[in-house]
This record gives structure tokens, C-alpha cells and sequence, in this order.
């Protein structure tokens, strides 16, 4: 065993598989083995593996700069086009862009400038933040209080109270529904739980609600219609802001350039992003947040002296310099049209496992979805061990899913991928159902 911690894994049981290269959406192991990667890596790799393109830019500005920060008055152009780039591209009002490594990082920026914002306002008791059951948002203290998957939460003593981190209802109708409840009226019910706990709270200490426009580590949770339209009323009524967390649905994985739109979910004052902003190739994150945040921000920075946030790789010019060349293949490939279409074929393929007698439900949008597996269709019992096993079956079969949720597998491919692709993905993936059952 190497001296390695590992990240997210059960650490009795590490290194049992090594990855040696990857080329479009495959990968290979060190024995040469090819896997289609149906998990774009971990939700990230939106142009595959091997983008020479992508590389030659990578590679084209370490040789010209191959750091520089963006601390006390200092910049460069790439950090300023890549902000003015995503600014014009999300629904915040004239947005604005703060500069991270990960997904994680972006969202602890986001509860500070949640703080600094409400303190600057003169509504320092502001500071409250609702999350939902089963959320996923992180793993640094801040981020990873808002996760609420028990994995993510035990031993780590995570300071909740701290924080003021506050759950709700999460919006899986399937698992959540209460008897016979329709799934308009299993809306009606957690959204007006989601009003009795502001009130219970007071309104006037809540900052904001977080969610992910589309789950992703909690099982690919796709809520109810109407569902965000309710949640956004009782929010404005409430004076309480809408943080989307797009880093996995941002960039065309659901069908649309972003998990707001698929979703129905109208300028959120908060968003955050990383995975697919550079296609993984270099870490970056992107918080971003509404104008007039920012505006009331500037006037306390200037009498402390400066604004006492920020990290040494934020805005890394060679980070920067993979988002703007990755956005721009994106765009001029038309990958998000190609998601959209690969994405109604997926959704239309994994539908063939609806009448499956271990799959108790399919749902997904856009090139992501995941199956939830049962050992009893109608009382819907959690077949934990049953996914374990077809997740391994399938890497037997050289495929990449991932078991999330206990009892759910996951698929997330490239936004890059082909009909063929995804025939090659659904078949092995029944295949590996089929043998795990025999």
C-alpha cells in the first residue's frame, strides 16, 4: 500500500484500480484494459479524454505564464475574459466572479461572502443557510456541513450550529412520498414544511437556500414540476436568496447550459461552478454572485483595506486559460445541442429498465440518470448489496458507473459521446444487471 490518503474511499480497501490513460470516453487501466467512462471521471470530463486542442492551450500558457495570482491590485487578461465570459452567460443580474479550485472552495467562498454581504447591510443576524436532506455540496468544513449524506458527516464533527446550517425536505418524490401522495401534493407537503421553518427560524436570520438544480452524489434526484417554482415564491416572500450549486448540471449536462434552465429555476442570486467549466483538465471553480452583492461589498473592503478572502491559485491564469478554451469548444462544436440530443436518446434507452423486476425507479435529464435498485418492487427495499455487485460487474465489463446512494447506480458520460456510445453504455450496463441477478 502506497502512502496515499485516499479521497471518498473505504480506506480497507485502496489501489484496486490503477488508471494509465484515457482517450475520448475511454480509459484505460494499467494492463491496458479499456473501460467506457460512464461517470465523465466524477461528473467533470464534458470533452472526454485526450482534447489535443485543449492540451496545446494548457501547455501554449505554462510556457507564457505559467502563474501569476490576483492578489492586491494584480490581474491579467485571461482571468478578466473568462469572468466577463460566464457573466454573460448566467441568469444572475449583473453577475459577478470570484475564482476558486473546486467545487468545495467555491461554496465556503460563497457562505463568507454570504456573511460579509450581510453584515455590510447592517443585517449581521443574516446568516443562516437552509440545505436539504440527502444534499451534497462538499467536503471542506464549511461546504461539507451543507452535505447532508451520513458518509460525508460521521466522525467529523461538522459545526452545524456554527454555521447555522438548517435542512429541509429533500424533493425525491419516490422516496419521500407519504402513502398514496400524488406528486403534487408531496410538493404542497415539504414545501410548506420549507415555509414552517423559516417562520420557526425567522425569516430574518436566514441568508439562503442551497440546492443543486438536479442532485447528483445523492442519486440523481430530479424534483417534481413545480416543485423550485413553489420553493422560489416561498424564498421571495421571505426576502431569503436562491444559491444553485450548477457543478455538476452546469454546461450542458442537463440538456440545457444550465440545471436552472432544465429546471425552471429563475435568477438565482448565488451560483456555483467547477467540474465541466474546464472539462477537469485543470482545477478551477467559479462563484458567482448577483451585482448588487458585490456593490455593498466594495465600501467595507475599502475602509478595512482590502478584501480579506482569497486563495494563491485564484484565478490561475493556466486555469483560465483551459475554462475559455474549453467554453469555446463547447460552443463552437455545438456540445450543448449534441448533449441535448444524446441526453433525450440516454433518457430513452434507461427507460427500457422501468419494467425491470430490481428496478424500482429510473430518472434522470440530460446526459445524466441513475437507476435505484430494490429487492421488492412494491415495498421498495434498498438492494445495497445488489449494487455493489453490477457496479462491479460492470467494471468486469469495461464500464465505469458509480454506486451512489446505497442502492443507485449512476451515469454521467461525456457530453462528447455518440449514439454508439450510449447503445455500448445501456447494453453492458443491462448485461452486468443480468449476471449480478444470476
Amino acid at each position: 500500500m502506497s502512502a496515499v490518503i485516499y479521497p471518498n474511499t473505504n480506506l480497507k480497501a485502496t489501489e484496486q484500480l490503477l488508471f494509465d490513460r484515457g482517450e475520448g470516453v475511454y480509459v484505460y487501466d494499467s494492463q491496458g484494459k479499456q473501460y467506457l467512462e460512464g461517470m465523465a471521471g466524477l461528473w467533470c470530463t464534458g470533452l472526454g479524454y485526450g482534447n489535443r486542442e485543449l492540451i496545446d492551450a494548457i501547455s501554449d500558457q505554462l510556457s507564457r505564464l505559467s502563474f501569476t495570482h490576483m492578489f492586491g491590485g494584480k490581474s491579467h487578461q485571461l482571468g478578466i475574459d473568462l469572468a466577463d465570459k460566464l457573466a454573460a452567460m448566467v441568469p444572475v443580474d449583473d453577475a459577478k466572479v470570484f475564482f476558486g479550485n473546486s467545487g468545495s472552495d467555491a461554496n465556503d467562498t460563497h457562505i463568507k461572502l454570504l456573511r460579509y454581504y450581510f453584515n455590510a447591510i447592517g443585517k449581521p443576524q443574516k446568516r443562516k443557510i437552509i440545505t436539504r436532506e440527502r444534499a451534497y455540496h462538499g467536503v471542506t468544513v464549511a461546504a461539507g456541513s451543507l452535505t447532508s449524506l451520513p458518509a460525508n458527516l460521521a466522525h467529523f464533527d461538522s459545526p452545524l450550529d456554527a454555521l447555522g446550517i438548517l435542512r429541509t425536505d429533500h424533493a425525491h418524490h419516490y422516496r419521500g412520498a407519504q402513502g398514496a401522495e400524488s406528486e403534487e401534493e408531496f410538493v404542497t407537503r415539504i414545501t410548506a414544511n420549507l415555509e414552517a421553518l423559516i417562520e420557526r427560524e425567522g425569516a430574518d436570520t436566514i441568508a439562503a437556500f442551497i440546492a443543486e438544480p438536479v442532485t447528483g452524489a445523492s442519486g440523481v434526484i430530479v424534483p417534481p414540476a413545480g416543485y423550485y417554482e413553489r420553493v422560489q415564491s416561498i424564498l421571495d416572500k421571505h426576502d431569503i436568496l436562491f444559491w444553485a450549486d450548477e457543478v455538476i448540471t452546469g454546461f450542458g449536462r442537463t440538456g440545457t447550459l444550465f440545471g436552472c434552465e432544465s429546471m425552471n429555476i429563475r435568477q438565482p442570486a448565488q451560483m456555483t461552478f467547477a467540474k465541466q467549466l474546464s472539462s477537469a483538465y485543470y482545477p478551477i471553480s467559479a462563484a458567482v454572485i448577483r451585482g448588487d452583492i458585490y456593490q455593498a461589498m466594495v465600501e467595507p473592503s475599502a475602509e478595512v483595506g482590502v478584501f480579506g478572502h482569497g486563495y494563491t491559485y485564484s484565478g490561475h491564469p493556466v486555469a483560465c486559460a483551459a475554462a475559455l478554451k474549453t467554453l469555446e469548444i463547447y460552443e463552437r462544436d455545438k456540445l450543448y445541442e449534441h448533449a441535448a440530443e444524446m441526453g433525450t436518446y440516454l433518457q430513452s434507452r434507461l427507460a427500457g429498465f422501468r419494467g425491470h423486476e430490481r428496478v424500482g425507479e429510473v430518472r434522470g435529464v440530460g446526459l445524466i440518470g441513475a437507476l435505484e435498485l430494490v429487492d421488492d418492487k412494491a415495498a421498495k427495499t434498498p438492494a445495497v448489496d445488489l449494487a455493489k455487485r453490477v457496479t462491479q460487474r460492470c467494471q468486469d465489463n469495461g464500464l465505469i458507473v458509480r454506486n451512489v446512494a446505497g442502492c443507485c447506480l449512476a451515469v454521467c458520460p461525456p457530453l462528447i459521446i455518440t449514439r454508439e456510445q450510449v447503445d455500448e453504455m445501456v447494453d453492458k450496463l443491462t448485461l452486468s444487471l443480468n449476471e449480478a441477478l444470476s
